[in-house]
């Protein structure tokens, strides 16, 4: 069974600092390197409207934030912008930019920033692009909500091209150009490592997946049958489902709306994720700990704890 690699999401954490206080999520991320974790997680929006919060909001603030569950207030940093200072202090902890909203750019605005990204940390940087879900945000920017998986597919086949090398050309139904020229490019000449997931594998993400993914992340557990469907369909492109890096997690069970969650019952799944093909889980600290001086000492607690679970 692999040694499971951990991955600190420092996205919403903000019962523990200020969304103003940015620097010292730069530091958990040195700590969690120091601790032995092998990458952080930032995740996105550009802005929010009143459909964020159009569920009710969050009973316990250190849940994780979902389509409409959250204040509209919340801060989204810029997750570029963030893993670029994270990049800086850091030299082998990798760089999860999650939920990556393509949509919202235009595609070579947004490749010339991971191509740098990724070669300012040597490679490092994972981008896991998708759609979203506000339709308040789309109105916001100016972008068609209904066109928004056709946009990302149209995105991430000019990535492809752009990382092979220059000039490109591209003519499709939302993007045109001409003999373009994206110089330097990204650290490897197949651009950034590729997460793809959400709620459901369907039938488009599967496609983006077989085609361009490094690394599945599924919101929650997948189905037996979903994983059956993603093996089966890699193995017909003439991939080795074993390649995919299968990125779990840890969900935590509050007592109540104020306090931490006990890490021991959120780490008690790893065994059977492992078992199931998992082999990276993220962890979001605020879930379990309030104190900000506290993370490299959480993060080597999460590794202690899971060594002890599964008899290592």
């Amino acid at each position: 069974m692999d040694t499971p690699r951990f991955v600190l999401v420092l996205s919403e954490n903000w019962t523990m600092t200020s969304g103003r206080h940015l620097p010292v999520l730069v530091r958990w991320a040195r700590e969690a390197e120091d601790a032995g974790f092998d990458a952080v997680m930032v995740s996105e929006h550009i802005v929010l409207g009143p459909d964020a919060g159009a569920d009710g909001v969050m009973g316990n603030p250190r849940e994780y934030a979902l389509p409409g569950n959250q204040d509209p207030r919340t801060p989204w940093p810029s997750s570029l912008m963030l893993l670029a200072a994270i990049a800086s202090v850091t030299s082998r902890l990798r760089l999860a930019a999650a939920a990556v909203i393509a949509p919202l750019r235009h595609p070579l605005a947004l490749a010339r920033d991971l191509g740098t990204l990724d070669l300012l940390s040597e490679g490092r940087l994972i981008v896991q692009p998708t759609v979203s879900w506000s339709r308040d945000e789309y109105a916001a920017l100016g972008v068609p909500f209904e066109h928004r998986g056709a946009l990302l597919d149209e995105h991430l086949e000019i990535w492809s091209r752009l990382w092979q090398g220059s000039p490109v050309s591209y003519q499709g139904r939302h993007y045109a150009f001409e003999d373009v020229y994206l110089e330097p490019r990204a650290h490897r000449p197949d651009g950034p490592r590729m997460w793809f997931g959400g709620q459901t594998l369907h039938d488009r993400m599967l496609d983006r997946l077989v085609r361009y993914g490094h690394g599945f992340h599924p919101l929650g557990r997948p189905a037996p049958e979903e994983l059956a469907r993603l093996r089966s369909a890699m193995g017909g492109a003439g991939r080795d489902v074993t390649g995919l890096e299968m990125i779990g997690g840890t969900r935590p069970t509050f007592p109540d709306d104020r306090s931490c969650a006990p890490l021991d019952a959120a780490l008690e799944s790893i065994p059977a994720q492992l078992a199931e093909g998992f082999t990276t889980f993220c962890i979001k600290p605020s879930q379990f700990i309030d104190d900000p001086d506290g993370v490299g000492a959480f993060c080597r607690e999460v590794i202690r704890r899971t060594g002890a679970l599964l008899g290592s």
